[in-house]
């Protein structure tokens, strides 16, 4: 193919990962635009929403499905495309491919195949919603779905529990109240929650209250469980469930050691629990 946008692509057959708008088409970028344009073949997580958002902005590539359920067979299909010279761009529904979203097997197949991959980017819901939540941790730690079941969800809750750094999730409408009751039930009242749902569209709501409110607040209005959403959990509290004794011994430990094996031994010693431990040591390492 002939492109009369080259100079938007690299010289060689490459793989582009293309953010897309998250709900406003205001956010595409121009790059994005012009390498959608430019490229020769548009893997799509949708074939069908994502031909809205082509026809939006006036591009007319081809599009390939690459969703969850074909990405080892899509995988082939482009690397057979970049060996004949072609230029190729990964999409999703929404934001950024391959974080919660379909891509990551196709971009390590087409690495392994010695093929280059561009990253464009651009919306992402994670950092959206980090942006505009008011929290005010140094540190976040991105999870992404828990699992559907109530047993599941909550082990892995109770494993993120002592994590020093905002707890990020995505939610599908239809479990969002579980998931904030789970999160209640699970973790420290004196945290706060951000709930962030159809961020950049019209009905765009983002709202930070303490933990204990939050299943509440959802169920004041039915309209509040629509959309698609990102949760935002504040830090676990320094020390919280520590008694002085495991404290003193941690910070006995990190005046010889560093933060992750001190926060093992001390775990050790005292019976606490090291993933508090540990939030904790990195709590006394950041205060100097």
């Amino acid at each position: 193919m002939d492109h009369s946008n080259d100079r938007v692509l690299a010289d060689a057959p490459a793989l582009y990962v293309v953010a897309t708008p998250l709900g406003n088409l205001g956010d595409i970028t121009q790059r994005a635009r012009a390498v959608l344009e430019a490229v020769d073949l548009i893997a799509a997580e949708d074939t069908r929403h994502s031909q809205r958002l082509l026809d939006a902005i006036g591009v007319r590539t081809r599009l390939v499905a690459a969703h969850e359920h074909n990405e080892q067979e899509s995988a082939s299909k482009l690397i057979d495309a970049l060996t004949a010279g072609q230029h190729v761009a990964l999409i999703t529904d929404a934001g950024t491919p391959a974080v919660s979203d379909p891509g990551a097997r196709v971009v390590r197949r087409v690495q392994d195949a010695g093929f280059a991959v561009v990253p464009l980017p651009g919306a992402s819901a994670v950092v959206t919603a980090l942006s505009a939540s008011g929290l005010l941790d140094a540190r976040f730690h991105f999870v992404g779905f828990l699992p559907p079941k109530q047993a599941a969800r909550r082990a892995e809750l109770e494993a993120l529990r002592g994590i020093a750094a905002t707890l990020v999730f995505y939610e599908a409408p239809h479990r969002i109240e579980e998931c904030v009751t789970d999160l209640a039930a699970v973790m420290e009242p004196v945290r706060e929650l951000v709930i962030a749902r159809e961020l950049t569209k019209r009905f765009e709501q983002i709202v930070r209250l303490p933990l204990p409110e939050a299943a509440a607040w959802l169920a004041e209005d039915a309209n509040r469980l629509r959309g698609e959403f990102v949760l935002l959990l504040s830090a676990a509290p320094a020390g919280e469930g520590l008694g002085p004794e495991a404290e003193r011994v941690l910070r006995l430990l990190l005046a010889e050691l560093p933060v992750k094996s001190a926060a093992k031994l001390a775990a050790e010693i005292t019976g606490a629990p090291k993933n508090q431990l540990y939030a904790l040591a990195l709590e006394i390492k950041d205060a100097g």
